[in-house]
């Protein structure tokens, strides 16, 4: 039985989205938050190249969400990963996060979000299930939807 090659549009649209995040990280690091603007950015915590203290990685070992909004400092978004400085219980620490690593994007103040299926080269060796998409909900926040379910983004825009 001969397999027909086919174009990877699902892994384009992926990558293409990944820039998105690229290109908001980068606007806010020269530019700050307009606005109301805050971002939730989820990432997988044991991905290769994620840079966190252990304190940090042993607290979440899978995933974790930051939120970037009153105080963080010294964002940089490089071509292919992010750092910032958060303080987690009255430290600093630095982190750094591939773009390939991001499970999820969302700025909540424009119902705006992005959600990354998992894969085995972000994961690395870990075993992570499928995250449910993201979706508005009816107050206006963000609620998790059936895995699977195909998402547009006019669902996310203010009307």
């Amino acid at each position: 039985m001969n397999v027909v090659p086919t174009l990877p549009y699902d892994h384009w649209i992926e990558e293409a989205m990944r820039g998105v995040v690229r290109r908001a990280l980068r606007e806010v690091a020269d530019e700050g938050l307009p606005g109301a603007h805050h971002l939730y950015v989820s990432f997988i915590t044991g991905a290769p190249g994620v840079s966190l203290a252990d304190d940090l990685r042993a607290r979440y070992p899978e995933e974790m969400t930051i939120v970037l909004q009153h105080q963080f400092w010294d964002l940089a978004a490089d071509e292919d990963r992010f750092e910032v400085t958060l303080k987690f219980h009255g430290r600093l620490h630095r982190l750094v996060v591939p773009y390939a690593a991001v499970s999820a994007f969302v700025d909540p103040s424009v119902n705006f979000a992005l959600q990354f299926r998992p894969s085995s080269t972000a994961a690395g060796d870990h075993a992570v299930s499928a995250a449910p998409a993201l979706s508005p909900a009816a107050d206006g926040g963000i609620s998790t939807d059936a895995p699977g379910e195909v998402i547009t983004l006019d669902r996310f825009r203010k009307k």
